[in-house]
């Protein structure tokens, strides 16, 4: 059996779209992108889970702490699960948030740390490092309660794609852009809806058993 591990954010974590008073629920397994994806590989996969909300690729949140840093906690997830034969990981969503003040290319540089950290673990088979597949997040929409906090994130998301296609070009990385099946929910901008999570759990299986 081959270990899939599943690195991502709230969209991994299987966060619903947060209402205007900003209440928010977590999907079960049976919804989730990764438990979804577990079903559709059948027992040739074991699935691991690990999506943080608020998680980035490689930044501290100064409002809700430093183990947000998805660099920081990758080193940890590797070791915890090893050993893996391939690493699905979906971030850069959080680093649109405004007070980082980044750009689309200066996201798409923390996905290179974490392709970076990857290519140096010995998490994989053999000692050597785990494949991985890149995945571009769903572009966001500035609207709900999350809005403001993401002023100027909508055009950057959509830049992340071509950004992150390169970057995974960089690394020999498998690339898959969650975009070209799914679309954010419009109450929040941000999250999906159970039917976006099934949509992103099929591309990615076709492309897996393709790859693999």
């Amino acid at each position: 059996m081959k270990t899939l591990l599943c690195y991502g954010d709230s969209n991994t974590h299987g966060s619903s779209p947060m209402t205007p008073d900003a209440n928010w629920f977590r999907y079960g397994p049976d919804v989730r992108w990764p438990g979804r994806l577990a079903t559709l590989l059948g027992d040739d996969w074991h699935v691991i889970e690990d999506g943080l909300p608020g998680r980035t690729t490689c930044h501290d949140n100064p409002f809700d702490g430093p183990h947000k840093n998805g660099l920081t906690h990758l080193p940890v997830a590797l070791e915890c699960h090893a050993p893996i034969d391939l690493i699905i990981v979906m971030l850069g969503t959080n680093d649109l948030k405004a007070h980082l003040g980044l750009s689309a290319l200066d996201i798409s540089k923390g996905l290179r740390a974490l392709l970076q950290r990857i290519a140096r673990s010995p998490s994989g088979p053999s000692g050597a490092p785990p494949s991985v597949l890149v995945v571009a997040p769903v572009p966001i929409e500035e609207t709900g309660p999350s809005a403001e906090s993401l002023t100027g994130g909508a055009e950057k998301s959509r830049r992340l794609s071509n950004l992150f296609a390169s970057v995974a070009a960089e690394f020999g990385a498998a690339f898959f852009d969650a975009g070209t099946v799914a679309t954010v929910s419009p109450i929040d901008g941000v999250h999906l809806s159970p039917d976006a999570h099934l949509a992103i759990a099929e591309a990615m299986a076709k492309q897996i058993e393709s790859t693999y």
